[in-house]
This record gives structure tokens, C-alpha cells and sequence, in this order.
């Protein structure tokens, strides 16, 4: 039955409708069909309020279902299809974001709870997470990153409240698999100011450390080798905290008994037993493990990769130095003297170092639970642009090669290190390695001006610290952390953008000939992308090579021949973007959304004032 006005046998203007079965609908109507605003109402009490064309729901509306749950924003053919809200009427659920045909897909927020301490904000596939997203648990735990059919899936970042633990890599199927940081956060040890952590690096399998990796303990000490289902198992190497090492095979997370060695062993164990107050004929029969821990012991003492003189560091046990590549360079009947005063040296700026080492260890970190951070190399990049190494006719990337070497041995004991890691940003660099660093860069670069003084490894050091680190530490250049929020945003494409490195980077013709870009590949990329323009023109692209420290300022011509790290690479690349990308290139889309998600929020707040 209809109710209303009628022109030429048509419904038109307002009306009401009954329909056979109960459903019913009051509004407009045009040429006898529902068109305009109106009200559908279903007999099994589902209600639509909205606009209505050509019988069909579209553009705007609001649903209501019998059991209290709502849906308000855009339709498409009946389908909720745009930016909408919805909130459950039987669980404390709701959504706030894009659909498509009925479903979650796009950009949205999802709460699982009241109190809104359970949600997800991310990106949907057919009501399904999928695609980049943030989770955050009731327990307070959160996830970010990439998912897939509802689970952690590509690169992602689990941080553990309730454990004190925090995960950063690869995830598949929901747990932990392929290449990762997994860091155990300790609490402090009573009247102690140092916090204290336990940090792995390295490839996991079903949730296991398995594979390569390199696991660094609270105090220092560091194994690097072969894991088999969270032990140690294979070739490996474990570094002291005071800088000694063993090298051998590990079975089920214990070093391999070696016959060849028991003798020496056993010899120090007697040793040991002659010096003690009590020798007891027990002491002597020594079980497998006893055995074990002795011949570590005895291996451990007997190899420093550090202090090639033996002496005892007056830095402490903790960083000694290693300069042993460094002393070869030099007269063996000076390298005593040299090592004591360059301990001596680095010991008067140890406070200003650690300074430094901490202040570029936090760039583009999210707060650390318990503030302790460790340097990567792409800080350390930042830490050598800012004191102007690169400006002593050294690149970063010689650097890389040159800093290099101070581990051949350790790697190759372990197998071949790919080449592509000796660019990587992700490496962790330790004090102790910072401070090496420090001492063999120094050498390098001002040698020649002591080549006839003793000590040379004082006298180039004091020089760095003088020229290059005192005037400039911890005044951070360049784009990159140039501001907190812009960090933020910058870095989290870090790990696209270091995939995007890897596509375009070349052997370099020197050995090792390991993998690098050159300013010649950066331009290439730019043109492969479709990127140079009127605004980002090629000789606009030579300007930020200068500008981001890849090309000296000054220099006639123009060599695309030298190389960029990737601190280089990605500087390089924010700067052109933030030359390409104007203002009238942002979407109207955008704005429009925006403008119809705070139009949802303020119909939503109204009715929530008004039921107050």
C-alpha cells in the first residue's frame, strides 16, 4: 500500500510505502521510485536512513540492525563503500576507516574494547589486516608492521611490556622467521646505574635463533657463529668482556671437547692446583663439563685479539683496544710505548667519547625502555659527517673498506661475510669497536704528519680529537635528524628504501669489490622512476650530492663515479623528494577524506553530548 502524493501514476514528492512481506519505506520518491532522503525499513527490523537513487542505497546513510549495531557513512549500490564508522551492538567492537563492497578494506581503526587499550590501525584487504598496520594489545603489547590474512607477516617490530622484550625483523605466519634483532631488557642491578641487556642479531626459524648470528650479552661478552634451535651449535667464536676469544665448535650450546688440546688443559689445571692453599685428589678427577669449562679457560687465556703485548688496558677490562693491526705498521721496539699512550690519549677524552657514542646511538630510536642504545652504522656514518671525515680525502665508503679489516680474520674463521654487509646500516657497532675505529681512522688519515715522531698513534689521535671530534660531535648535519617528527617519518621507510639500495648498487671495481651505488646509479634510478622534472632537473640532483656530503663542495666538474653509502643514498633522496613533491601534487582526495571523517566525528560527538 502507498501513501502520498502521485503524478501521472507515478510516486512522487513524499511518501510511505508497505510492501508485500513488511518492509517498508518513508521519503522521497521520483518518477514512482524511491529517490532522495528516506527511511527502509526491513521487516526482520534492520532500518537504513538515507539517500536513496533509483531504488538504490547510495552516497550517504546509516544502517541500524536489530541487535543494536550501526553503520554510518558512504554506500554504494547498498554496500557500506567509502569512509564509514561502525560499531557493534553485541561486543564492544568498532571501526573507523574505508570499505569497499561491504567490507573492510583500505585505511582503518578497529577497537576490540571499551576502553580502547585493544586495537588495530592499519591497512584491510577484504576484512582481513593485510598490508602495513599497528596492533596494540590489552596486556600492552604492540606490533608494527606488515601483515598478511589477519597475521604478522614481512617486516615488523613486536615490543613485549609484560616481558621486557622486543623484537625487530623478519615475521612469517605470526612469528619470528628470517633475519632480526631480538633485545632482552634487564632490570638494574640494585645501587647500579648501568641498565643492562642481552641482544641477538641474526636469522631465526620458526621462532628459534637457527642459522647465523651474533648474540651480545649484558656485560660485553659476544658470541658470533652457527645457532641450531636457540643454541649454539656449529662454528663460532664467543669474545670475552675483557676482549679474549675463543674460536673453535660449539654442539648444544658448549664448545667442542678438542683432543689435541686436552694436554695443554690439563697442564694449566695442574698449574692451577699447585698454587692453590688445598689439593685434594678429587680436584683432579675432572667430569666432561669441568673439563670443558678448564680448556676454555686455558684457550681463552692464551688468545687476546685486542692487547697484542699482553698487557693489562688501564681502560678496563671492558674496552681494550684493538690496535693489533695497527702496531704491525709499526718498530717493535716502540709498539709498548705506543699502546700506552694511545690508551692514555683515549682515556683523557673518555668521557666526551662516550658522550658522543650515546648521543648519536639515539638518533631515530624510539625510546629505549631501560636508555641504554647501541650505534649502528648508519649513525656512525652521521657521527663521521658531522666531524668532517669525509673532508679529509677519505670517502665513507673507504672507510667502510678500510675499518673492514680489523675483522677479516674473525669472519673468515666464521665463512665468507657477504659482501653487501660491509655497507650494511643495521651492523652494530659496540664502544670498544668505536673507539678501535677511532684510533685506526686517525692513524690513517694523519700518519703522514707524524712519520718521524714516537708515539704516532698518540699524536694522530690527540689531532683527530682536536680537528675533527671536540669542534663538531653531537652537532648533528644534514636532512635525516634534522627534526624529531620528520625522523619518525623518515625513518620508517628506511627499510624500502635500503631494498631500493640493493636493487641499484654495482660491484665496485676495487677489491673486495664488494656492492655499492654510485652518483651515476642515483641519477639512473631518478630517470628509471620517472622522477627528474622541471623542479628536479639533473644539475638539481648534482647540488644535493654537495649538499648531503657525497660530492666536496668547490671541486671543477662533476665525477659520478663516487661512491654512497646509504646514509648518503637516503639523504639524497629525501632532499629530492622534498624538491619534487609541491603543493599542488597532494591529492584533493586527501583533503576531501579528511573533511569527511571530521564531518563523521562531529555527528558522532554530538550525539554523545546530547545522550550526556
Amino acid at each position: 500500500s502507498y501513501e502520498g502524493e502521485q503524478v501521472d501514476g507515478f510516486y512522487e514528492g513524499e511518501g510511505f510505502i508497505c510492501f508485500e512481506g513488511g518492509n517498508t519505506y518513508k521519503g522521497l520518491f521520483s518518477e514512482g521510485r524511491m529517490n532522495g532522503e528516506g527511511t527502509y525499513t526491513w521487516a526482520d527490523g534492520v532500518k537504513y536512513e538515507g539517500t536513496f537513487v533509483k531504488n538504490v542505497q547510495m552516497h550517504n546513510g546509516r544502517y541500524t540492525w536489530s541487535d543494536g549495531s550501526v553503520y554510518e557513512g558512504s554506500i554504494k549500490d547498498g554496500l557500506r563503500h567509502g569512509y564509514g564508522v561502525f560499531r557493534s551492538g553485541t561486543r564492544p567492537v568498532s571501526y573507523f576507516g574505508y570499505w569497499c563492497n561491504g567490507k573492510r578494506h583500505g585505511k582503518g581503526v578497529i577497537y576490540y574494547d571499551q576502553e580502547q587499550t585493544s586495537w588495530y590501525s592499519g591497512e584491510w584487504v577484504n576484512n582481513v589486516r593485510e598490508g602495513w598496520g599497528s596492533r596494540c594489545y590489552r596486556s600492552g603489547n604492540t606490533y608494527e608492521g606488515q601483515w598478511e590474512k589477519n597475521l604478522r607477516h614481512g617486516h615488523g617490530k613486536m615490543k613485549w611490556l609484560t616481558a621486557n622484550q622486543e623484537y625487530t625483523g623478519q615475521w612469517a605466519c605470526g612469528i619470528q622467521h628470517g633475519c632480526g634483532i631480538h633485545t632482552w631488557f634487564l632490570e638494574r642491578m640494585h645501587m647500579s646505574q648501568y641498565p643492562l641487556r642481552n641482544e641477538y642479531v641474526g636469522d631465526f626459524v620458526k621462532g628459534e635463533r637457527h642459522g647465523r648470528g651474533t648474540f651480545i650479552y649484558a656485560d660485553g661478552a659476544m658470541y658470533s657463529g652457527e645457532w641450531d634451535c636457540n643454541k649454539k651449535h656449529g662454528k663460532g667464536i664467543f669474545v670475552f668482556k675483557n676482549g679474549h676469544v675463543f674460536q673453535g665448535e660449539f654442539v648444544n650450546d658448549h664448545p667442542v671437547e678438542h683432543p689435541a688440546r686436552r694436554g695443554a688443559a690439563e697442564k694449566a689445571t695442574k698449574l692451577r692446583a699447585i698454587g692453590t692453599r688445598t689439593c685434594s685428589s678429587t680436584s683432579e678427577q675432572l667430569n666432561k663439563t669441568n673439563f670443558v669449562l678448564t680448556y676454555f679457560i686455558c684457550i681463552v687465556e692464551k688468545t687476546t685479539i685486542i692487547n697484542a703485548l699482553g698487557k693489562t688496558s688501564i681502560l678496563g677490562s671492558d674496552i681494550e683496544l684493538d690496535i693489533s693491526l695497527l702496531l704491525e705498521l709499526l718498530p717493535r721496539e716502540d709498539r709498548e710505548e705506543e699502546v700506552e699512550q694511545v690508551e692514555l690519549a683515549v682515556f683523557r677524552h673518555i668521557s666526551k667519547l662516550r658522550k658522543a657514542y650515546h648521543f648519536y646511538s639515539t638518533l631515530g630510536c624510539s625510546p629505549s625502555p631501560d636508555s641504554t642504545y647501541a650505534l649502528t652504522k648508519l649513525q656512525f656514518w652521521r657521527f663521521l659527517k658531522d666531524c668532517e671525515f669525509h673532508l679529509s680525502s677519505i670517502t665513507l665508503a673507504e672507510v667502510d673498506r678500510l675499518l673492514r679489516g680489523l675483522n677479516l680474520g674473525f669472519f673468515n674463521f666464521l665463512g665468507n661475510k657477504p659482501l653487501k654487509d660491509i655497507h650494511c646500516p643495521h651492523e652494530v657497532l659496540l664502544f670498544r669497536t668505536f673507539l678501535s675505529y677511532l684510533v685506526h681512522l686517525a692513524f690513517h688519515i694523519y700518519h703522514e704528519e707524524y712519520k718521524d715522531e714516537v708515539p704516532r698513534l698518540q699524536k694522530c689521535f690527540l689531532k683527530m680529537m682536536s680537528r675533527n671530534v671536540l669542534p663538531c660531535a653531537c652537532r648533528v648535519q644534514g636532512i635525516l635528524f634534522s627534526g624529531e617528527r620528520f625522523t619518525s617519518f623518515a625513518m620508517s621507510y628506511i627499510d624500502k628504501c635500503w631494498e631500493i639500495y640493493g636493487d641499484f648498487y654495482r660491484p665496485c671495481p676495487r677489491p673486495p669489490s664488494e656492492p655499492i651505488v654510485k652518483m651515476r646509479q642515483f641519477l639512473w634510478m631518478l630517470d628509471d622512476f620517472k622522477l627528474l622534472s622541471e623542479q628536479l632537473t639533473a644539475s638539481r640532483v648534482l647540488g644535493i650530492f654537495v649538499k648531503v656530503g657525497a660530492s666536496l663542495p668547490g671541486v671543477r666538474g662533476v665525477n659520478l663515479d663516487l661512491e654512497m653509502v646509504f646514509l648518503e643514498f637516503f639523504e639524497a633522496l629525501l632532499e629530492c623528494a622534498l624538491v619534487y613533491v609541491t603543493e599542488d601534487m597532494i591529492p584533493e582526495k586527501e583533503a576531501e577524506d579528511n573533511q569527511k571523517r571530521r564531518s563523521f566525528e562531529i555527528k558522532e560527538f554530538s550525539k554523545e553530548t546530547t545522550a550526556v
